[in-house]
């Protein structure tokens, strides 16, 4: 949902009409005056072809960026699980390549450039789609007063189903990056299928998908609203002159730096979980509850173990995700996401 200024939405405005058979959607929400987000901003309507751009853009951000940092989660995965053994992310790193070979850190990556595609297509996706469908549903007023709250449930939303998506392929990626050498196959196909032969033990497709919503969702919606916030603030109180007076490469700059900082408060809110997700993976977790684990683990450790690493890798991601997206995004000539409220 995009802020219009009133006199450019009033130019755009005209008066009630009858005839609105054979006439564009935007025409006819126009003609009666009605506000709908998706044509708040003419220029770019929030159409089919809007929302399959952002679709495929999501899926770009999230799938090549989680594949390329498959090192980092790796030895995360492993701190997590194995804190003894693998005490840092340096160490943890040495530990993997000297016991395993060099390759043994991109173990997992085919689950997880599917995943991640599947989950960013549908996180980002979505998000625009909720975001104009709640924008509509409160109206014009209370859609820009209320815009942090507006931004929380659409992505919120969005990621229950991008999680559903993801589920199957996080926890093949999980079991193989933790499991102990040789116990486990790292090819994807007989990794998947010895999941699906074990579903009893495994709890194949769908076992973490509570604590992978646990994760996920307060994650997503610190992304989401962390993100636009930063964005705002940028184009309020450092680059103040109207957005679409800066070029291209500036508001690409900071859309990243706005990513980044997002990613870590991201990496913050959702680091207990995304232990608790590790830990299901172990041999000796089996059958447990997810209540049984946390105490066991401690919520100390929940909240520690790995979080130096999770910091920069989400860190990272998440900026990246946001220049992916947008620099797709601009390419398609959608323009870049958030600062469209800031008023100049």
């Amino acid at each position: 949902m995009d802020y219009v200024a009133p006199e450019i939405r009033a130019a755009y405005t005209v008066p009630f009409s009858r005839e609105v058979f054979g006439k564009t959607p935007i025409a006819s929400a126009l003609e009666t005056k009605q506000w709908d987000s998706r044509y708040a901003n003419p220029a770019i309507p929030h159409n089919a072809s809007y929302y399959t751009k952002c679709l495929i853009g999501g899926m770009l951000g999230c799938g090549l960026t989680h594949t390329a940092v498959t090192p980092l989660d790796v030895v995360k995965c492993n701190m997590q699980t194995n804190s003894a053994k693998y005490k840092s992310l340096f160490s943890g790193l040495s530990t993997i390549m000297k016991e395993e070979g060099s390759a043994a850190v991109w173990k997992g990556w085919f689950p997880t450039l599917v995943g991640y595609s599947a989950q960013g297509m549908f996180k980002f996706g979505l998000n625009e789609i909720f975001k104009d469908t709640y924008a509509n549903l409160v109206g014009e007023d209370a859609a820009i007063k209320y815009r942090p709250v507006l931004w929380a449930a659409a992505s919120g939303s969005a990621e229950v189903f991008a999680d559903i998506a993801l589920c199957p392929f996080e926890m093949v990626k999980v079991k193989v990056q933790t499991s102990t050498p040789g116990t486990f196959p790292t090819d994807f196909g007989s990794a998947l299928a010895k999941m699906q032969a074990n579903s009893a033990d495994t709890r194949f497709p769908f076992g973490s998908l509570v604590p992978l919503w646990s994760r996920q969702i307060p994650y997503t919606i610190a992304k989401f609203v962390g993100f636009e916030g930063v964005v705002e603030m940028f184009y309020k109180k450092v680059f103040t002159k109207p957005k679409n007076e800066y070029n291209k490469a500036t508001q690409l700059s900071i859309t990243f730096a706005s990513g980044y900082i997002a990613g870590v408060l991201c990496a913050l809110v959702s680091q207990p979980a995304d232990n608790l997700v590790s830990q299901l993976s172990k041999q000796e977790n089996r059958g447990k509850g997810f209540g049984q684990i946390a105490k066991e683990v401690g919520m100390a450790n929940l909240f520690t173990k790995g979080l130096v690493a999770r910091v920069i890798m989400v860190g990272t991601l998440t900026g990246l995700q946001w220049w992916i997206y947008d620099t797709w995004k601009t390419a398609m000539g959608l323009g870049t996401s958030g600062g469209s409220a800031v008023k100049k």
